[in-house]
């Protein structure tokens, strides 16, 4: 376990701080700003503080604590997360904190998982406002007092709609909406007892009605004022002044809109008449097929039900006290629904679905008793649901901050669709279409979002998380995607490969066969065998660059033992190597090489000097960690490489040379 735990952590060291890690050194006694880091990760998504570490100018150094230091800043941990004028909640357990030995001492990780929403804001001290932090990027930000209010009003019993307008009442609702909504109620229950009720009765059973016992009287509630009031009592400062409701139709992409719903005087721009007036516009042309459901014509399909799901979640789960409005947006080949707020639950929560954390619950049961919008959770499953019957790319969530926004994409196109197939083909060559599926959904991806996740990949494939990150890290490796090394939060995007020769260009004779007996490509003009000038995806500089001397990179002895996140600076193979540095030049310009092959590389390269695995993966393009565990380490083992600090194998310097270096 603590093999694995370090192996983390210097894969953590290599990308440096950024919002699921942050390193402290400790060197000196805890440092207040752990807690900070603490507030802010579980405010946030989570994360790992690292103790015994530091970073400075990009560089991370794992110095480790002592023993004693160990024991005493356990003891201090648990102390101060039971201590409530510390810290407003523990989240930790045992499982959270880990002792990772190092060379020359012990690492502490503390892991901080994300707080539930009853459970934030996670704050310093026992005054939550000016110490309450959130973590964006790799820093820690201090809440302002009104970001706090928003989260002490998810994190209540009550939900938000529930606030009772003490100077509201029947003549700041807009009584046409009440009446249809009577309509479409009776429509979908039927002779519902609740219909018979006068409308300050039925507004009570709906939740947007209640007896405010301090004042003594009936008042609206804030549910009760944005589905049936009246646009100006809405925005009533004492109610909801940022409320906005935008609907924007992008068919053309030669206009900024082709049409345009938004309040502007001339209707009630509660949220129940912006649900008429928008869902019609959503619907226009969605193909329904002809379909007999108990002797009558079903006028909807599984798409339908999803649109309208994700149509009604977005006006129920919106913060309406936050500024920027519900923006619905109609393109030609995908919906966008944004509303104002932060997700109650985790991305991993919502993804598996099953828990209902509703901002706005009233409404929710008002969208409900009219027959849109479901109750148990399963809302999210529904949306998937009608996009895979259209064999649609998943639905897309995203979150934004600063201001919080969430933002579901749906794209209307296929998983994989032809010209993204075309753009592979052209890219990587014609054999790509014949990868395996999950692999070019990868690719496919990637190229239609502009990238690809773990977690995206979840909503696509039936794929277990633990193989997709392998089936992500094997495209790394062979360089068909890039990763930009952000762990859990690691995006990947397409890489530079050449077009690779077809199986029947590969087929082909050749008298220039390779030395594995692989024959090459007739006419193949993308490298010809001196040039060495450049290797794909590396746009910097390689092997054979002469704008660098022999010895102009060379990492001194003098370096710190544990520091990483420094550019790796490379040392240029001899030039009268002719034949090593064809031999790295082929290697870099391949996805795919022999183990003999790359073992033979990988020893011109270490001939006479020591180099790192980064600065050997930049030579060779590839990752680190393909090399380090298919490559390198069965290489030490063999004798073939030898170790420039043997008895230190995990130090995150390490270095390699041939074994029969002398130096």
């Amino acid at each position: 376990m603590n093999a694995d735990m370090l192996e983390t952590i210097l894969d953590a060291a290599q990308v440096g701080e950024s919002s699921d890690w942050e390193f402290k050194s400790a060197r000196g006694g805890l440092p207040k700003s752990f807690w900070e880091s603490y507030s802010a990760m579980a405010n946030s998504d989570g994360g790992t503080i690292l103790l015994g570490a530091r970073e400075n100018d990009g560089r991370v150094r794992l110095d480790g604590l002592t023993d004693e230091q160990v024991r005493a800043y356990k003891k201090n941990l648990w102390d101060d997360l039971h201590n409530r004028s510390k810290v407003s909640v523990n989240l930790l357990t045992e499982r959270d904190i880990k002792e990772v030995p190092v060379e020359g001492g012990t690492l502490l990780a503390v892991y901080v998982p994300r707080a539930g929403r009853t459970q934030r804001p996670v704050y310093l001290g026992q005054n939550p406002f000016g110490h309450t932090f959130r973590r964006h990027h790799e820093g820690d930000y201090r809440c302002p007092d009104e970001e706090v209010r928003r989260m002490f009003a998810d994190a209540a019993a009550t939900s938000a709609d529930s606030r009772i307008l003490e100077h509201f009442g029947l003549d700041d609702l807009d009584i046409p909406s009440l009446t249809k909504y009577r309509q479409l109620f009776r429509s979908a229950k039927g002779d519902h007892p609740w219909l018979v009720l006068d409308d300050t009765e039925l507004l009570r059973q709906l939740g947007g009605w209640r007896f405010d016992r301090a004042a003594g009287k009936d008042c609206l509630t804030v549910a009760g004022l944005l589905m049936f009031g009246k646009d100006l009592a809405i925005r009533d400062p004492e109610a909801a002044p940022t409320y906005f409701v935008d609907y924007r139709e992008k068919l053309d992409p030669g206009t900024r809109w082709s049409d345009r719903i938004c309040p502007d005087g001339t209707w009630a721009a509660n949220l129940f008449q912006f649900y008429l007036r928008v869902w019609p516009r959503l619907t226009d042309g969605l193909a329904v097929p002809f379909q007999i459901e108990d002797g009558l014509r079903k006028e909807e399909t599984p798409v339908h039900e999803s649109l309208r799901e994700a149509f009604v979640n977005a006006l129920i789960h919106s913060d309406y006290t936050t500024p920027g409005g519900v923006v619905i947006e109609r393109h030609r080949d995908k919906f966008v629904m944004e509303n104002p707020g932060t997700l109650l639950v985790s991305l991993e929560q919502y993804q598996r679905g099953g828990v209902s954390e509703c901002r706005n619950k009233a409404l929710q049961k008002m969208f409900v008793m009219m027959g849109g919008g479901e109750q148990a959770g399963s809302g999210t499953a529904k949306i998937r649901e009608g996009w895979r019957y259209n064999r649609w790319r998943a639905p897309l969530l995203l979150t934004q901050e600063q201001p919080d926004r969430v933002i579901l994409a749906l794209p209307m196109v296929s998983l994989i669709p032809e010209n993204a197939l075309r753009a592979l083909r052209e890219r990587f060559g014609a054999d790509v279409e014949w990868f395996p599926p999950a692999e070019l959904q990868a690719l496919a991806t990637a190229y239609l979002e502009g990238g690809v996740t773990n977690s995206r990949l979840q909503d696509l494939l039936v794929d277990h998380p633990v193989d997709i990150t392998r089936l992500l890290k094997g495209l790394c490796q062979r360089g068909f995607l890039v990763s930009d090394n952000r762990r859990r939060w690691s995006r990947y995007t397409l890489g530079d490969v050449p077009p690779q020769p077809s199986l029947l260009e590969l087929m082909t004779p050749d008298a220039s066969a390779s030395e594995e007996g692989c024959p090459t490509v007739h006419g193949d003009s993308a490298r010809t065998p001196g040039d060495s000038a450049r290797t794909p995806g590396d746009s910097a500089r390689t092997p054979g660059d002469s704008t660098r001397t022999p010895g102009d990179s060379a990492r001194s002895s003098e370096d710190s033992a544990y520091s990483l996140g420094d550019s790796p600076s490379l040392p240029e193979v001899e030039a009268g190597d002719e034949q090593g540095r064809k031999l790295i030049d082929d290697v870099a310009s391949k996805p795919w090489i022999s183990s003999p092959k790359m073992q033979l590389a990988i020893q011109h390269l270490c001939s006479g000097r020591f180099l790192t695995i980064k600065e050997i993966a930049h030579y060779l393009n590839r990752q680190p960690s393909g090399l380090r565990y298919r490559l390198i380490r069965p290489m030490v083992k063999k004798n073939i490489l030898r170790l420039r600090y043997p008895d230190s194998p995990n130090r995150p310097d390490q270095a390699y040379t041939t074994a029969d270096n002398n130096t």
